[in-house]
């Protein structure tokens, strides 16, 4: 395969002349595929129309949005059309494959600067301020549902070994790597939390309210969020959902295993114990170490 894709780029660069960006695009895009493929136990060569909608549908379980996925799936189509023009293939199974329509409110994703930004804001001198930075960190650096953020445990924290553990939907666990960042936020948060006086039935709880001693609400983070978005002059309309959509676009974007991202995000149709005996915990933790952005320099110190 490293042949055949090799002898592509050289085709759009010598003979489409394709753009530097253009083609630094395709090449990832046909990455993408051939790593699914893999995954799959599929056949580059073998490939059919019904193997390339589930690829796309791979990457929509991840958040991708539809126009992302449209032009993903340009470089797809570019790359069959060069196996179909040098006799590697007979037919080209992406004759009949269509791109998503693009919906009407296409899913927010955040930029590293304006992730920086939104935590700049937080005035950790303020009570709140040192529980809402490790709040916003954890979404961001874990990918995780507010409802999961909101129920998370200090039962569930691994974080000598760098991971959270995760109830998700239909109560199923996972195991999240949490980054060397989150993992300082996370205990700064829980030395300040030691002076909290919490409820009976709440000690157990990550995230609890300083005034209130009980664990915060989806609503308290959605409002929460969407004040320090306003302090940060971030214009989009964002919540906690789309600190996870942008986890998991930054990590496609720098070159993560899509089927890693699928897991962490614990999505129904992928998060099955049989994935984890592909996929081991070690792998995840360092997809996320040197692929999500920032946390570069954090993996190099963490060696």
């Amino acid at each position: 395969m490293s042949s055949i894709l090799q002898k592509y780029q050289a085709y759009i660069l010598l003979e489409k002349g394709l753009s530097p960006n253009t083609r630094q695009a395709y090449s990832s895009d046909v990455e993408k595929l051939l790593d699914f493929l893999a995954d799959e136990g599929i056949d580059l060569l073998q490939t059919t129309l019904d193997d390339l909608h589930r690829f796309a549908a791979s990457l929509y379980d991840v958040g991708i949005s539809s126009t992302s996925i449209a032009r993903i799936l340009c470089g797809v189509r570019s790359f069959f059309g060069y196996l179909l023009l040098e006799g590697y293939i007979d037919a080209d199974p992406t004759e009949l494959l269509e791109s998503p329509k693009k919906p009407e409110h296409l899913p927010e994703v955040l930029s590293l600067d304006e992730v920086d930004a939104l935590e700049a804001v937080i005035d950790q001198s303020l009570p709140e301020g040192r529980r809402d930075h490790a709040m916003l960190e954890v979404l961001y650096s874990c990918g995780l549902r507010v409802s999961e953020l909101c129920s998370l445990k200090l039962s569930d924290l691994f974080l000598d070994e760098g991971f959270l553990r995760v109830l998700g939907k239909g109560s199923k666990q996972r195991l999240v790597p949490v980054s060397p960042k989150a993992v300082r936020e996370l205990n700064l948060w829980l030395t300040e939390r030691s002076d909290i006086d919490i409820r009976p039935g709440e000690e157990d709880y990550v995230f609890v309210s300083h005034r209130r001693g009980r664990h915060l609400s989806r609503i308290t983070v959605f409002h929460n969020l969407q004040c320090y978005a306003a302090q940060a002059g971030i214009t989009k309309h964002i919540s906690p959902h789309t600190l996870r959509h942008t986890f998991a676009t930054h990590l496609l974007e720098g070159g993560a295993n899509l089927r890693a991202i699928q897991c962490m995000l614990g999505h129904e149709s992928i998060a099955t114990t049989q994935l984890y005996t592909h996929l081991d915990r070690s792998f995840l933790r360092q997809q996320v170490l040197e692929h999500l952005p920032r946390n570069q320099n954090d993996a190099d110190g963490d060696q």
